[in-house]
C-alpha cells in the first residue's frame, strides 16, 4: 500500500543564462538588504560570478554583504561568524553562490539569523545541543556553481564540529531555499576532478535513496532518471567541461538526486563516509564514497536484488541475459566500470591521511553521529562488515 508524502517548497529556476534572471524575477525575498556568502577559494570571484550576482541584485535594489570564509568541509564556528554578521547588519536574506559546501553553509546562516544561539546548539544527534529552532530560517536563494550534492533542492545542511571530528546534517522545514537557481553555465569552470567528485555524490544520493526503506514513489522516479544520466553523462561532462549539454544533463540529474534526498532518505555509506571526511577534512566528499562503494554495496546487493537490479537497468545494462540471481550483481560491474571511466578507481584514500589502525575510531564516529541513516539502510551490518568496508576503502 502507498503511504507517503510530498514536501519541497523551493522554486527551481533552471538552465543556461538563468543566473540573469536574479535581477527581474518577482519572487525575490522581502528586502533590501541580502548577506552573499561564498567560498573561501576565490573562485566566484575570479570567475565573475560574485559581479554578476551583486549586479543582478542591485537591479533589485537589494544591498549586500559578503561573507567569503566557508571551506569544503564547512565548519560550526563559521557558520556562527556569517550568521552574527546577518544579524548585526539585519539583513534580509540570505544568498549562496558556490558548491555543495557553500550552500550547506548558508541554510545553518539562515537559520541562525533568526534564532539565538551557535549553530553546533541545533545539532540533534552526537554532541549537538538538541536545541529546535522557535523561529523559521530567513529566506535564502541558493545558486550553485557545481553539480552533485543536490542541496539547492532538499533542506539538509551537512556541517563540521570546529575542531573536532562529527560531520552531522541540520535541517528543517525552513531550511529549504526560497529560490534555487540552476545555471549551467556557472558550472563550466569547475575543473575535471572536481566534477568527478561532485558528480559521483549525486550518483551515490539517487542509489542511496533508492534502495532506502524509505523509497517512494516519486524518489524513486526521480533516483532512476538521475543515474541513468549521470552514468551516461559524467564522463562527457569530466572529458569536456565546456560541453554545455553534459553541464546540463548534470546538474538536472544533481538536482534531481538533491529532491530524493528529501522524499527519500539516504543510507548508510553516507554516515561512514561523513566520518571519513570529518577525520580527514582535506577528503572530497565524492571520492569517499567512490572508495566505500564497491566494499560497501557488494554487502546490500544480495538483500535487495529487484531494486539493485532495477538500477543496473537503468546504468544501461541489459540484465535478462544473466541467470535470475546473478542479475543484481550487474550493477556492482557497471559501478565498477563508471569508476574506471571517472578516473575515480585510481585515486586513495591514503592520499589525504587514511590510515587502517583509525578503521575503529571512524566506525565509531559513523554510528555514533549519523547512526539514524542505518536504520534507512536495507541490510543490517555489524560492526565487523562496517570496519571490514572501512578498511577495504582505506586500502583501495
Amino acid at each position: 500500500m502507498l503511504n507517503f508524502q510530498f514536501f519541497i517548497p523551493t522554486r527551481l529556476i533552471f538552465g543556461p543564462g538563468k543566473l540573469a534572471e536574479l535581477g527581474t524575477i518577482t519572487t525575490l525575498p522581502k528586502g533590501d538588504k541580502a548577506l552573499i556568502v561564498i567560498g573561501e577559494s576565490g573562485a566566484m570571484v575570479s570567475n565573475g560570478y560574485l559581479d554578476k550576482v551583486q549586479a543582478a541584485l542591485g537591479k533589485q535594489n537589494v544591498s549586500t554583504i559578503v561573507f567569503d570564509n566557508i571551506s569544503p568541509n564547512p565548519k560550526s564556528n563559521q557558520v556562527d561568524e556569517a550568521a552574527k554578521i546577518a544579524r548585526d547588519k539585519k539583513v534580509d536574506f540570505i544568498v549562496a553562490l558556490g558548491g555543495g559546501s557553500t550552500i550547506d553553509a548558508a541554510k545553518a546562516i539562515a537559520l541562525l539569523t533568526t534564532n539565538v544561539g551557535k549553530c553546533w546548539d541545533f545539532i540533534q544527534a552526537g554532541s549537538g545541543g538538541g536545541i529546535t529552532a522557535e523561529n523559521p530560517a530567513a529566506p535564502l536563494i541558493a545558486i550553485p556553481t557545481t553539480a552533485g550534492t543536490g542541496t539547492e533542492a532538499d533542506q539538509w545542511a551537512v556541517i563540521s564540529k570546529s575542531g573536532g571530528t562529527e560531520k552531522i546534517s541540520l535541517g528543517t522545514d525552513s531550511t529549504f531555499p526560497t529560490i534555487s537557481i540552476i545555471d549551467p553555465e556557472l558550472m563550466i569552470s569547475v575543473p575535471p576532478r572536481t566534477t568527478a567528485y561532485t558528480g559521483i555524490d549525486a550518483f551515490f544520493h539517487a542509489v542511496e535513496t533508492f534502495v532506502s526503506t524509505e523509497h517512494q514513489p516519486m524518489s524513486d522516479m526521480l533516483a532512476l532518471e538521475s543515474v541513468h544520466l549521470i552514468t551516461n553523462y559524467l564522463p562527457m561532462a569530466i572529458e569536456d567541461g565546456t560541453n554545455i549539454e553534459a553541464r546540463t544533463v548534470m546538474a538536472w540529474a544533481s538536482t534531481a538526486a538533491g529532491m530524493c534526498e528529501t522524499l527519500s532518505r539516504c543510507i548508510s555509506q553516507h554516515s561512514l563516509e561523513h566520518a571519513l571526511s570529518a577525520m580527514y577534512p582535506e577528503l572530497p566528499h565524492g571520492l569517499g564514497l567512490a572508495k566505500l562503494s564497491l566494499p560497501y554495496f557488494k554487502r546490500l546487493v544480495p538483500g535487495s536484488p529487484e531494486r539493485f537490479e532495477d538500477l543496473a537497468m537503468a546504468m544501461g545494462y541489459d540484465t535478462s541475459s544473466f541467470e535470475e540471481n546473478q542479475r543484481a550483481s550487474v550493477f556492482l560491474e557497471g559501478l565498477r566500470v563508471l569508476l574506471e571511466r571517472t578516473g575515480l578507481d585510481q585515486e586513495s584514500l591514503k592520499t589525504y591521511g587514511a590510515k587502517e589502525e583509525d578503521v575503529p575510531e571512524l566506525v565509531k564516529i559513523a554510528t555514533e553521529t549519523m547512526g539514524k541513516l542505518f536504520d534507512f539502510t536495507p541490510t543490517e551490518m555489524d560492526q565487523d562488515d562496517l570496519e571490514c568496508i572501512m578498511s577495504e576503502a582505506i586500502k583501495g
